[in-house]
C-alpha cells in the first residue's frame, strides 16, 4: 500500500512490535518518525528518531507543535512486567494505567489539529490482554480495555476528520519474548497454543498498521482488528475427556 508522502509518529517505535510497524510504514513509503525516552540500539531504515516520554504532557504538546505536518499517528509505547495485584502496592499499578491509557490520550490531543487538517487516522496498539482476565498483568490488561473504549469514542467525536482504530494484538515473538514465554522451549510450546501454530512477527502487526492507515481503510473508524492468529484454543476441550482429536 502506497503512503508516500505521509508523515507518520510511532511511539515506542525503537524496538519489538513499534520496530516492526516503524519499518512497515517506511517501507509503504512513508516518512517515519519514532519516539521514546532512549534511541534504537540498531538503526531503523528510513526512520527518524526524536526522544520523547509520553508521560510527560509538556514534552508531548512541544513535540506536536513542532511538527510542521502529521498524517498518522500509532499510539505503540506500553507494556508492563509481570506483576501480581498483591504484590506491589498502588503507585506501580498506576504507573502502568498511566503508560498504556493516560499516555495515548494524552498523545492523541496533542495530535489531533495535525489530523484533523490533513484528515489523518490514529492506530491505537491494543491487547487480547484487555478482553480477558489477565492475571499478572491485570492493570495492563485493564488500561488497554480502556484504549479500545477510548478509540471507539475518538472514532466518534472526531468523525468525519480523523478516523481511529484498534488493532488487538495477540502474542507476538521480538527480542524480548523470553520474558514472557521462556526459553525456545518454552517459546515454541506457546506458538503451538496459537491455531495458526505461531507466534506473531512484529511484521504482521506492521502490516495491519499500515492497513488501517491507508485509503484501503477509508471507510473503516471505531473498529478493532484482532491480529491474534485465531485465537486461543478453548481449555475445556482439551480438559475434556470426549470429543478428543484422533
Amino acid at each position: 500500500m502506497e503512503l508516500s508522502g505521509r508523515v507518520v509518529v510511532v511511539t515506542g517505535g525503537t524496538r519489538g512490535v513499534g520496530a516492526g510497524i516503524a519499518r512497515s510504514f517506511a517501507e509503504a513509503g512513508a516518512e517515519v518518525v519514532v519516539c521514546a525516552r532512549r534511541p534504537p540500539e540498531v538503526p531503523l531504515p528510513k526512520a527518524r528518531f526524536a526522544p520523547l516520554d509520553v508521560r510527560d504532557a509538556d514534552a508531548v504538546r512541544h513535540f506536536f507543535a513542532a511538527l510542521p505536518r502529521l498524517d498518522v499517528l500509532v499510539n505503540n509505547a506500553g507494556g508492563a512486567p509481570y506483576r501480581l495485584l498483591a504484590d506491589a502496592g498502588p503507585e506501580r499499578h498506576l504507573r502502568v494505567l498511566e503508560l498504556n491509557l493516560l499516555a495515548p490520550l494524552t498523545v492523541s490531543l496533542a495530535a489531533h489539529e495535525h489530523l484533523r487538517r490533513t484528515r489523518g487516522s490514529i492506530v491505537m496498539i491494543g491487547s487480547v490482554s484487555g478482553g480477558r482476565p489477565s492475571p499478572g498483568t491485570a492493570a495492563y490488561g485493564a488500561a488497554k480495555a480502556g484504549l479500545e473504549n477510548l478509540a471507539r469514542s475518538m472514532a466518534v467525536e472526531w468523525a468525519p476528520d480523523v478516523r481511529v482504530n484498534t488493532l488487538v494484538v495477540g502474542m507476538v515473538r521480538t527480542e524480548r519474548s523470553q520474558l514472557h514465554y521462556g526459553d525456545e522451549e518454552g517459546i515454541a510450546a506457546v506458538s503451538r497454543s496459537v491455531p495458526l501454530g505461531r507466534l506473531a512477527e512484529p511484521s504482521d502487526v506492521g502490516a495491519a498498521a499500515v492497513f488501517l492507515a491507508s485509503n484501503a481503510a477509508a471507510y473503516i473508524s471505531g473498529a478493532s482488528l484482532l491480529v491474534h492468529g485465531g485465537g486461543e484454543r478453548p481449555a475445556f476441550l482439551d480438559a475434556a475427556s470426549v470429543n478428543k482429536e484422533t
